[in-house]
């Protein structure tokens, strides 16, 4: 199976940490849908990234979907999501949001002219932002965030902090999260997120 899109994409990243958790090895094509729209639409006419290309050439689309489809192979083993379901897409639900506001606050401040950007919208963004990294951080303690083992709500809390850290620093700052910035460094220090490092 192959993996298209860059690990700067927290979406991107926590298929390829998730697989390599899971013991499944994907071969990855490194490609921007700014710089290689035209190779990616050539696989996927969406030009969405991630996008998984399964071993019979069939494509799909959007993380979540992804990461459900990869745990339903035989080769997975066991699920990443912990018994209490619940709590778990709790979590996950707020990391994903926080993925997806670094996302938009990354693209209204480093890709639209500073004259188009809409400053209400931008303010409204960040605070969001900060609110799922304020739940985030209350949702940690010494350990893992959901039992003894690494699993899913780790794995996606941790590449949220880390697209924050890499894009704004100054909003995703340890000092304000230190239970989150310290469940970072605990998974960061694995070497399944060490294989799949933000590029």
């Amino acid at each position: 199976m192959r993996l298209i899109g860059m690990l700067d994409s927290p979406f991107v990243r926590r298929v390829a940490v998730t697989a390599e958790l899971l013991g499944i090895e994907l071969e990855h094509s490194s490609l921007s849908v700014f710089r290689n729209y035209d190779d990616i639409r050539r696989v996927n006419p969406l030009v969405k990234v991630p996008t998984l290309v399964c071993d019979d050439g069939e494509v799909l689309v959007d993380s979540t979907l992804i990461i459900d489809y990869l745990e339903s192979l035989p080769a997975a083993g066991s699920s990443l999501m912990p018994a209490d379901r619940r709590r778990a897409l709790r979590i996950v639900g707020i990391a994903l949001v926080a993925m997806e506001k670094t996302v938009q606050i990354f693209y209204e401040t480093k890709q639209r002219p500073a004259d188009k950007q809409y400053a209400p919208w931008g303010s409204r963004v960040q605070q969001q932002l900060t609110e799922a990294l304020r739940l985030l951080d209350a949702e940690c303690g010494d350990g893992w965030m959901c039992g003894e083992q690494i699993s899913q709500p780790d794995i996606s809390s941790v590449i949220a902090w880390g697209f924050a850290r890499l894009t704004r620093p100054d909003l995703a700052n340890p000092g304000a999260w230190p239970r989150l910035a310290a469940l970072a460094d605990r998974a960061e220090a694995l070497p399944e997120f060490r294989a799949w490092p933000i590029e």
